[in-house]
């Protein structure tokens, strides 16, 4: 009896994992196995328990570790940063490591990162990851290549528009993949998210469907739907206060670093907007995004927003999961006092898996490693992104035009441009180096 009652107890701490009824097939170099199968055989990890630190017991603590531990002596990244102008005047930051890529092969899979709320390639989360993924094989990591989209304004990054990003405009990312693809033309690209860049890859899959220039996608903590999780938040004294509150200063933290570039004319309803939003007193998450996201969070015809409620309905990412033509991973834990909300029947796509984890609090998932604080989700993340850059077989046919993503050329005026959207383009301005653990002053990490 004790040993069943030990077993049930295991499992029971084991992450529920949901397939489609009929998972996808999926095609490797001699056989076909389905998604499911292809995840219990090359992901175990992702069916192991997660085992929290004892101190970090509940989602609370999780949640705010990320945000007060000390990870500057591990995971240590140097990138290469290309500044990217793009068509409407704002600049992207794309952060490539390794830093040395001369041994590299040109066909090597990328890792292509969207961070969360406020971050950058400096996040610990984000380091967890590519310090392995990047690192040589016969140092035992993936040999591949990665890239951070850092978005306009954070990491350092210059606000040069009167526009910042948000949770649901996606063409930042268009532009970005369409500039890593003409510099890697035979690499696969395997989307990797983070919180609210997790919603941007969500949305942006289901955008352009079988056109997508993604290969895959691992979306970890991703807020889904922004409204009912946004209202959970405000339901309680921790939510409100530490959690919302904290986004909510972020945000205008990072707003003040920007202020000049946003009120060069005073005149301009961006500009009203950043100054009043700069004014606020201690400022939730709903605050500041009906004050300024809702206006200044992406171009027209959708922005700006009458309200942030509305905004939040259109921005959210769980009613585009039917739509994801690549494969899908999602994780996200039972305890995250941030997104409550998950749509575990992952909208009965074949090609998506849900992964709900007992514990790990928001972008968390910490337990003990070999004498130091480990992340429970990188060896499985690990796992997927071996599965989708080398296993996968590639398809033996190309696709449709309609069905492929668009054309890429270089106008007379050296402006990257897809075919058939007119309003898209970047070029390249210039690079540098960024040690990736040096985050912005006045920022908290790990939201």
């Amino acid at each position: 009896m004790g040993a069943l009652l030990s077993v049930q107890a295991t499992a029971a701490l084991r992450p529920t994992v949901h397939f489609a009824d009929k998972p996808a097939l999926l095609a490797l170099d001699t056989d076909s196995l389905s998604l499911r199968e292809l995840l219990e055989s090359r992901c175990p990890s992702l069916f192991a328990e997660f085992k929290p630190l004892w101190w970090l017991f509940n989602g609370h603590l999780q949640t705010i570790y990320c945000v007060l531990g000390d990870f500057s002596k591990r995971d240590h990244i140097t990138y290469r940063r290309t500044y990217l102008r793009v068509a409407d005047g704002g600049t992207l930051g794309l952060d490539f490591a390794p830093l040395d890529q001369s041994s590299l092969r040109e066909d090597a899979p990328i890792v292509v990162v969207q961070h969360g709320l406020t971050g950058g390639s400096y996040e610990p989360y984000v380091r967890a990851v590519l310090s392995h993924a990047c690192a040589p094989v016969d140092k035992g990591g993936l040999g591949y290549r990665a890239v951070v989209i850092n978005f306009r304004g954070c990491a350092g990054v210059p606000l040069t528009s009167y526009r910042l990003y948000s949770a649901g405009h996606t063409d930042d990312t268009r532009n970005a993949l369409a500039y890593i693809r003409h510099q890697f033309p035979k690499a696969r690209l395997l989307g990797l998210g983070f919180s609210l860049g997790s919603n941007v890859l969500t949305r942006y899959l289901g955008e352009e469907g079988p056109r997508t220039r993604l290969h895959s996608v691992c979306a970890l903590a991703c807020p889904w739907n922004l409204k009912a999780n946004n209202h959970g938040l405000l339901t309680s004294f921790l939510g409100k206060h530490i959690y919302s509150k904290g986004m909510g200063g972020n945000l205008q933290n990072l707003l003040r670093k920007h202020i000049q570039s946003l009120t060069g004319d005073p005149s301009h309803y961006v500009a009203i907007a950043a100054k009043t939003a700069v004014g606020l007193n201690k400022p939730t998450l709903a605050d500041f995004d009906q004050e300024f996201t809702r206006i200044a969070g992406g171009p027209p015809p959708h922005f700006p927003f009458p309200s942030s409620e509305e905004y939040y309905v259109w921005a959210s990412s769980d009613k585009m999961i039917p739509d994801i033509t690549v494969p899908f991973l999602s994780l996200n834990a039972d305890d995250d006092p941030v997104v409550k909300h998950v749509p575990m029947h992952g909208g009965e796509n074949g090609l998506v898996a849900m992964v709900l984890t007992k514990g790990g609090g928001h972008l968390g998932w910490f337990q003990a490693g070999d004498g130091f604080v480990d992340r429970w989700t990188t060896r499985p993340i690990l796992e997927w992104l071996k599965l989708m850059g080398e296993d996968l077989a590639e398809p033996t046919t190309a696709p449709q035009e309609s069905k492929a993503p668009p054309k890429l050329f270089v106008d007379e005026e050296g402006w990257l441009r897809e075919e058939g959207r007119p309003h898209l383009g970047c070029k390249q301005l210039s690079e540098t180096i960024v040690e990736g653990i040096n985050g912005e002053s006045g920022i908290l990490q790990g939201l």
